[in-house]
């Protein structure tokens, strides 16, 4: 037996060897050498049992698809990776080429690009993630923007606290509320009466009411500013109206310590007739001049459906002289209602009453609804309002000019 191994190896290595070191295969063939003198002495020690024979053909099968994986995921790597760089390659000549084309791409987005079926579908994926990404670069900057804002606004209230705290500023603001208060109690000994006219709640919704009152709030703050002020008299008020519950909204304890008169009466019961006049847009009689001796009416109603000739029927229906502002001798009237706002109006007569000036008076009145004063002769007028309603309304340039005419005929 030991005979024979010994022959054996001399043969592996007199014909093999040479054989592996011309072909580079020494590695390989050890196992194969071991193998074959391993079953050689198997099968001379069993030889009473079948032998076991070895399949090199399957054996080599093996081995070979066991490197071809290796290599396979060795070389996959690369591949993937050097995919990638050449798609990125791509997205910068298509950015440096104008397209739109995402800033950044993560991985994930790059395979998804890589596996779009066509160029337009790559294009419509880029077109995607670059609006996308364009969507969180604006809410970054509208957030920054914000806060930006933000602590603007609280320096800014901090100044103001701190200025509000100053003791002249403290001392400034008690003075001249002491000089308005004193102006105030003057006018309600021998200023002029100004009467606004409360017995309209029940034409009115709750939200009109509270618009209503919040322009009377308006007159009496710009009234009580004023050099010389009005006597304020809010006639026909009741104390379970909803007018007295928004004013208690407003003032809240102040709403008793107010300089003004407030009485559930008539004006009618408490001055004479022949001095009223009751301030209304749908009146046929123009107020020309500003009297001091006259008391004026002003009704207190917002009416957001414009509804007419509701204050004019209530001063019909007691007697009373009316009265409408000369909007269209001063103002070239455009668009919208002729009706003003109450703390328009109480601008508009303190001025009068102050400078007696039309001009002056009625530039309280909103600009949106003229196009400027009547200080050009009317045939110059109507060539700008004509080429104003022609650039606005287009086909209603007739129904303009028939207004027009109606307004200016006397002229």
């Amino acid at each position: 037996m030991q005979s024979a191994n010994m022959l054996l190896k001399k043969i592996v290595r007199n014909s093999v060897l040479p054989f592996a070191a011309q072909h580079g295969m020494k590695k390989d063939l050890f196992p194969l050498s071991r193998t074959l003198s391993l079953s050689l002495c198997r099968k001379q020690d069993n030889s009473c049992t079948p032998s076991e024979k070895l399949d090199l053909d399957a054996w080599k099968k093996v081995m070979k698809s066991g490197l071809q994986e290796e290599v396979s995921e060795t070389v996959s790597e690369p591949k993937e990776l050097s995919s990638l760089a050449a798609a990125r390659e791509t997205l910068e000549m298509w950015r440096l080429a104008g397209r739109s084309v995402p800033e950044k791409m993560s991985e994930e987005q790059l395979k998804a690009f890589m596996e779009c079926p066509s160029k337009s579908a790559k294009k419509k994926y880029l077109r995607f993630l670059y609006l996308k990404e364009l969507y969180k670069k604006n809410d970054k900057r509208k957030m920054e923007e914000k806060r930006e804002r933000k602590l603007e606004a609280q320096e800014q209230t901090s100044k103001t606290e701190e200025i509000s705290k100053s003791p002249f500023v403290c001392l400034w603001a008690s003075t001249m509320d002491k000089a308005y208060n004193w102006r105030a109690a003057q006018s309600m000994i021998f200023g002029q009466p100004l009467v606004f006219d409360m017995s309209f709640e029940n034409e009115m919704s709750v939200r009109e009411v509270a618009n209503t009152v919040k322009q009377l709030v308006l007159s009496e703050g710009c009234n009580r500013r004023s050099v010389d002020p009005f006597h304020i008299h809010f006639c026909n008020f009741n104390d379970d109206s909803l007018y007295h519950k928004e004013f208690l909204k407003h003032y809240r304890e102040a709403w008793g310590k107010l300089l003004i008169t407030v009485t559930d009466q008539c004006y009618t019961e408490v001055f004479p007739k022949d001095k009223l006049i009751y301030l209304t847009a749908d009146s046929p009689k123009v107020m020309k001049t500003f009297d001091h001796d006259k008391i004026y009416i002003v009704g207190s109603m917002v009416d957001k459906s414009i509804k007419t000739g509701v204050s004019l029927a209530r001063a019909k229906r007691l007697g009373l002289e009316t009265a409408a502002l000369p909007l269209e001798k001063y103002l070239l009237w455009n668009t919208g209602a002729k009706n003003l706002t109450l703390d328009q109006m109480m601008r508009i007569l303190l001025t009068l009453k102050d400078t007696a000036d039309w001009k002056k008076a009625l530039e309280f009145v909103p600009k949106r609804k003229y196009c400027g004063f009547v200080n050009k002769p009317v045939s110059e007028l109507k060539k700008t309002l004509d080429l104003i309603n022609t650039l606005k309304l287009g086909k209603r340039q007739q129904e303009v000019q028939k207004e027009f005419a109606k307004n200016y005929s006397k002229k």
